[in-house]
């Protein structure tokens, strides 16, 4: 009978706690224990699933002093990925601030060039990069490259990588983006985007050949179609 008793004490204590755990210890006393993840600030936590002895501490308990080392920035991985040459270059391009980038222009402009030199000595003839169809020069897009390494947020304007028909560039990107192509027009395309497409005798560096296939980017987050059961 006092078991039975105990036990409604427990599932009335409980209930007032909303739905805590409880447990009792060998003496027969009610134990409250508390969970990290049930929303409720409960037991000895010092915040909701924070502090207390058995939840990790709460945010605002955590020692943020000392020195920190930032170790990556970057807003669009292929730049320093195509543009830096050397791992070292890479790396230092990473670790650098968005403010100081403009020091590895020169190390861009260079890598542009050797590019084209490249592909030139290939085809046994001289290839100097053209302006491209965005109207920069080889110091100037290389300086957007290197110090303007950012998806810029447009709240209330157009987001995409490149959009001939309005002229909006870097202004992020979508999904539909063809983020290489692109880029491949912008170093290779000249001032009419197909200086080296394929096309009349010339080697195909304006596309990686790789087309959207069949995805549909019109799905919404998470961006998943539907699973095929084979």
């Amino acid at each position: 009978m006092k078991i039975y008793k105990f036990k409604l004490v427990c599932i009335a204590i409980c209930a007032t706690l909303l739905f805590v755990q409880c447990d009792d210890d060998e003496n027969g006393n009610v134990i409250v224990q508390e969970t990290c993840d049930d929303g409720i600030q409960n037991g000895d936590e010092e915040g909701i699933d924070c502090g207390g002895s058995a939840c990790e501490p709460c945010i605002d308990e955590i020692d943020f002093s000392g020195t920190y080392v930032q170790e990556d920035i970057m807003g669009r991985p292929g730049v320093n990925t195509v543009f830096s040459g050397a791992d070292n270059v890479k790396n230092m391009f990473n670790t650098s601030l968005v403010s100081d980038r403009m020091s590895f222009q020169a190390t861009f402009e260079e890598t542009l060039e050797d590019y084209h030199d490249i592909y030139g000595d290939a085809l046994g003839i001289t290839i100097d990069y053209e302006t491209n169809i965005l109207g920069l020069d080889a110091p100037t897009f290389t300086t957007v490259l290197a110090q303007f390494d950012a998806l810029q947020v447009a709240p209330n304007g157009q987001t995409t990588y490149y959009d001939p028909g309005t002229g909006v560039v870097l202004t992020g990107r979508t999904l539909a983006d063809d983020v290489i192509n692109i880029s491949l027009t912008l170093m290779f395309g000249g001032t009419s985007g197909t200086r080296f497409d394929g096309n009349n005798g010339t080697p195909q560096l304006t596309s990686d050949g790789v087309d959207s296939g069949d995805r549909d980017f019109t799905l919404p987050f998470p961006y998943l179609e539907t699973p095929i059961t084979q």
